[in-house]
């Protein structure tokens, strides 16, 4: 039986730039961005506070810069740019919908985008905006992974909700091998213990430190972002030894 109302009041959303591109790979997929803004306004129609962090993977990652000879700062910096570009791309994308957003950014760049201040983003989620966190952390050398445990913690979500293409955490890579064992709850501990990919271990570290859950699901499947948030036992929960055991 579905829950009577929301499980979580306020929830950080990450997302890969891949889940944009759709089948293609790289670029911005027009029904894969449609699909999801669907899914999030029927979650900000449930009256739950969205945030969203989204990465740049579709259009540029900084490591495969490194590759070309662009150093890794720079690349990082690149990163960056590209998560704004899908940021502008899902508030259009949104408020097509009748979903008012706020993009947000750590570094200026005023014609675009509001810039990163914690009350301010805050009272835009109280007054029932999506706001959308481009830019990563602002810093080379730090993922888009650390930039949503920092978001997270900063405006004190109640559980950080990683979308991927995988429907939760594995042993082991599910796609290579067919015995891979899928966790229902894991302690973080576990996660950084066995090297499992889930986060980057300094945005795992973050969420341990600040007591954020972290849920993993398939973002793939329709209908599971709402599915997650209304409760429903989706993908793996990610928590503290008692949370997970």
């Amino acid at each position: 039986m579905e829950p009577e109302g929301p499980k979580f009041r306020r929830v950080l959303l990450k997302l890969s730039g891949e889940v944009l591109a759709g089948e293609g790979g790289f670029g911005i997929d027009p029904s894969s961005l449609m699909r999801l803004s669907k899914e999030i306004k029927e979650v900000w129609e449930q009256g739950v506070q969205i945030a969203v962090v989204i990465g740049g993977g579709n259009i540029f990652r900084g490591l495969s810069g490194v590759d070309s000879g662009i150093d890794r700062a720079t690349g990082d910096y690149m990163g960056m740019l590209a998560t704004l570009i899908n940021a502008l791309a899902l508030q259009s994308s949104l408020e097509r919908l009748g979903v008012p957003t706020r993009v947000m950014t750590p570094f200026e760049i005023r014609q675009l985008a509001e810039p990163y201040i914690r009350r301010r983003a805050i009272r835009h989620l109280e007054k029932g905006r999506v706001v959308i966190f481009a830019g990563g952390t602002g810093n080379p050398f730090f993922t888009t992974d650390t930039a949503a445990a920092l978001r997270a913690a900063e405006i004190e979500a109640d559980v950080i909700l990683k979308g991927t293409k995988v429907d939760g955490v594995y042993d082991k890579d599910p796609v290579k091998n067919e015995d891979a064992r899928k966790f229902n709850k894991i302690s973080y501990i576990e996660v950084l213990d066995r090297g499992l990919k889930v986060m980057d271990s300094t945005a795992i570290s973050l969420c341990m430190d600040n007591g954020i859950p972290i849920l993993v699901f398939s973002v793939l499947k329709p209908g599971n972002i709402k599915r997650v948030v209304m409760g429903e036992e989706v993908g793996t929960l990610v928590g503290r030894v008692r949370d997970a055991g």
